[in-house]
């Protein structure tokens, strides 16, 4: 046994991110000193598939493990579980990944974020499509102007309309942190229109505007940026590496190592999202609301 183990709990683990990181933590000599001490789902199938797979102890409750944990990974598919699973480890102040969506209420994300900000909890997680190369080309190219201004952009990413986990929030934070994390974290407006299975966004920024197109049943990601001298992108892969990236960013918290992201940023999706489900019902362009912590 490594010294000095990091014990750390999995919780919602019917997400495919709990297949994934209980692999780096088995397999990855990097993770050797973290210990899963369990994982929970409400979803009881999903647990007894990780116990099987990798040996990890299922919880007979969420806060089981309490008092014992140096962190948190909570990979719920419906965002509405996020906030309240990680509700009892607060108070421990230890580091918290937190999946996409990081909910689906705008008032709820606050309250989230200021109950992490009261106990000193560091947080990372959001959509791992921040850490394909693809957006960080992109985003490296908008930021240097090495191709001169942004002019627009496009952006493809797959969404699931319909399903058990919170329709259009459960898989759109993809496309939204794509955007967000290539271009800027915080568009004036949206308008958003329905065609279908495709749904179409315009991303209103100061001066330029970006074009999201998320389809249903099409497990496609692509970002192309058009500049002043010319455009750049396509499609791209996303690979293990971006699961393995957002891990490692975990267990540089787990390690000390501070935050990423600011509070406020980490947040900034839900907002946007929520206001592309007002345009879709208003069929209006519409402000995306200001983030007070």
């Amino acid at each position: 046994m490594v010294k000095n183990m990091k014990k750390i709990v999995i919780l919602g683990c019917e997400n495919s991110h709990a297949n994934s990181f209980l692999r780096f933590i088995r397999d990855e000599k990097k993770f050797a000193d973290v210990q899963v001490l369990g994982v929970y789902s409400e979803e009881t199938e999903a647990s007894k598939r990780l116990s099987e797979e990798f040996g990890v102890n299922v919880m007979n409750s969420l806060d089981e493990y309490v008092d014992q944990v140096d962190g948190v990974v909570i990979t719920a598919r419906h965002g509405d579980n996020h906030y309240k699973y990680a509700k009892p480890y607060l108070k421990r102040g230890v580091p918290t990944f937190i999946d996409k969506p990081i909910t689906c209420s705008e008032s709820e994300a606050v309250e989230f974020m200021n109950a992490c900000i009261s106990n000193g909890v560091k947080i990372t997680g959001g959509s791992c499509l921040k850490h394909a190369s693809g957006i960080k080309k992109i985003k490296q190219e908008h930021v240097s102007q090495e191709n001169g201004k942004t002019l627009s952009a496009i952006f493809r990413a797959p969404v699931s309309i319909t399903n058990a986990y919170g329709n259009f929030y459960f898989y759109s934070q993809h496309l939204v942190e794509m955007v967000l994390e290539s271009l800027g974290r915080y568009p004036k407006s949206v308008l958003a229109t329905k065609n279908g299975n495709v749904i179409t966004t315009v991303f209103k920024y100061a001066d330029f505007d970006v074009t999201g197109i998320f389809i249903d049943g099409s497990y496609i990601y692509s970002a192309t940026i058009f500049s002043t001298k010319g455009e750049s992108g396509g499609i791209f892969d996303v690979d293990d590496k971006c699961f393995y990236d957002e891990f490692d960013e975990f267990y540089q918290l787990l390690c000390g190592e501070e935050q990423k992201i600011s509070y406020k940023d980490f947040i900034s999706p839900v907002f946007v999202i929520n206001a592309i489900m007002r345009s879709l019902e208003s069929e209006k362009e519409e402000t995306i609301k200001e983030i007070n912590l």
